[in-house]
């Protein structure tokens, strides 16, 4: 029977089992007050986190109102100047109808001196309502130089009726001339060039003996000068509606421009809200991950040291998601992996305390052990730790070795498991010289009653494959038949 394996279970003695359930009562507190540190940890973090997040958002409306300010300030930038474009061309456009108003003034007046009196009442009555349109701020456009064109045909008339003074009409028409402006030159260099002309050949038409050739050119230079005048009042209103124009154009440019700004400004911003919540988010998951990884490093350490791969890796792929997830700068799925290991924490680290107590437990029977079995003449050869068991090996004085395991069942009750090579199950002779008979079941049974009792571990019964059954005088149970044990 010595070379089969022997089995026996083991249970705690009652004062063993007090002093294992009061601690397992200061663990239970322990991991509690552990527990509600790290929720008041994570209350503040999140506290924290929701500060964080409301001064992002005060600081982003900042921005977006400094944006607003910035728009507001350039489209009224933009309005100021196109009014003052505006006004510009409006009083361009006022200066160049007040020039024709004058012109024309002058012209009544050369109408009245050479004789012309029919009409002139009414010319004076529309120069005046022009004039007060002017004043109110009216562009009068074409309507100044119909005036003129009425107010020149009433020269010819005049002129058959009465001799002007031909230097005073010579200064009027040359007056005409310079009411085109200084820019009339510019505007309509070819009628400019032809009044020009014209007014020399005038002036030197200009006496008593040449008063015939005076009179006939007098037409054809009035008719140059108004067709001048118009000429350049057309080019200038050309110039303003150009000039309008290209401003349009100009701000149309602007204005597009300046939305394309805008849009990527807003994208910018948006770019940037994005990056600083997922940096929020992202920090708030880091902070709360520092909490825990420490306490969950300790379990999975712990874990595969006492032997319980299943925590171990439970936690160790708790960890990896939470470390990849950060690394990968997934803020959502960092977030949830961190509120599953802080799940997950609590379950592994009472699961840890009874890994704990189970091995405080098979040490304590450990020691029982070795001390039992040298009392009864054994020698000690050392032993291992495997995580999960321990297994000692010890030699008689007859060189038969036991080889111990201590391990334990799932529900954590410690077993005994012997492997014994080389017990002759004969007599032996005790040190007095007085034989004793004695074998492996007996000897193994005095080095359980030794184990403490209730104060200590109560082995069950010894037992092994082919182990006789109570009753049967001896006879082994059949070939293959396992025998199995419970606690006494």
């Amino acid at each position: 029977m010595s070379g089969s394996p022997k089995y026996s279970s083991v249970r705690v003695g009652a004062a063993y089992a007090q002093r294992e359930a009061a601690e397992r009562r200061r663990r239970a507190e322990q991991r509690r007050a552990r527990e509600r540190r790290r929720a008041a940890e994570r209350a503040r973090l999140a506290q924290e986190a929701a500060a964080r997040r409301e001064r992002a958002r005060a600081e982003a409306e900042r921005r977006r109102a400094e944006v607003a300010r910035k728009e507001a300030e350039v489209a009224a930038r933009r309005t100021a100047e196109r009014d003052a474009r505006l006004a510009q061309a409006r009083a361009e456009q006022s200066r160049a109808d007040e020039r024709g108003l004058d012109e024309v003034r002058e012209l009544i007046a050369e109408a009245q001196r050479s004789g012309a009196r029919a009409e002139i009442g009414s010319l004076e009555g529309e120069l005046a309502e022009l004039r007060g349109r002017a004043a109110r701020g009216e562009q009068l456009g074409d309507a100044v130089e119909e005036l003129r064109g009425r107010v020149v045909n009433l020269r010819p008339t005049a002129a058959g009726d009465h001799t002007d003074d031909s230097a005073d009409v010579l200064a009027g028409l040359e007056r005409r001339l310079s009411a085109t402006g200084p820019d009339g030159a510019a505007l309509d260099a070819d009628g400019h060039r032809r009044c020009t002309d014209l007014l020399d050949q005038l002036r030197a038409a200009v006496g008593p003996e040449r008063q015939v050739r005076f009179e006939a050119l007098l037409g054809t230079v009035e008719h140059a000068l108004a067709r001048h005048a118009a000429t350049v009042s057309e080019a200038r209103e050309a110039t303003v509606r150009q000039a309008r124009a290209e401003q349009e154009r100009e701000a149309a440019e602007t204005a597009r421009r300046e939305r394309a700004e805008a849009a990527e400004a807003a994208e910018r911003e948006r770019s940037e809200a994005a990056e600083a919540a997922l940096e929020l988010a992202l920090a708030e998951a880091a902070e709360r991950f520092d909490v825990v990884r420490p306490a969950a490093e300790g379990v999975l350490d712990t874990a595969a040291e006492l032997g319980d791969p299943g925590l171990a890796d439970e936690i160790g792929d708790a960890l990896r998601a939470v470390t990849e997830a950060l690394t990968a700068r997934s803020a959502t799925e960092a977030l949830d992996a961190v509120a599953d290991l802080e799940g997950r924490l609590p379950g592994a680290e009472d699961r840890l305390d009874e890994l704990e107590l189970a091995y405080q437990r098979r040490r304590d029977l450990v020691e029982a052990l070795r001390d039992a079995m040298t009392g009864e003449g054994f020698a000690f050869e050392g032993g291992e730790d495997q995580g999960g068991s321990f297994r000692l090996h010890f030699t008689r004085p007859t060189g038969a070795t036991y080889e111990t395991t201590v391990a334990t069942e799932d529900d954590g009750t410690p077993v005994l498991v012997y492997h014994v090579d080389g017990e002759p199950d004969v007599k032996l002779y005790a040190p007095q010289g007085e034989a004793v008979c004695d074998t492996t079941e007996a000897l193994l049974e005095r080095v359980h009653e030794a184990l403490g009792g209730d104060d200590g571990f109560v082995p069950g019964e010894l037992t092994w494959d082919g182990k006789p059954p109570p009753g049967t005088g001896g006879q082994q149970l059949p070939r293959g038949t396992s025998r199995t044990w419970t606690n006494p």
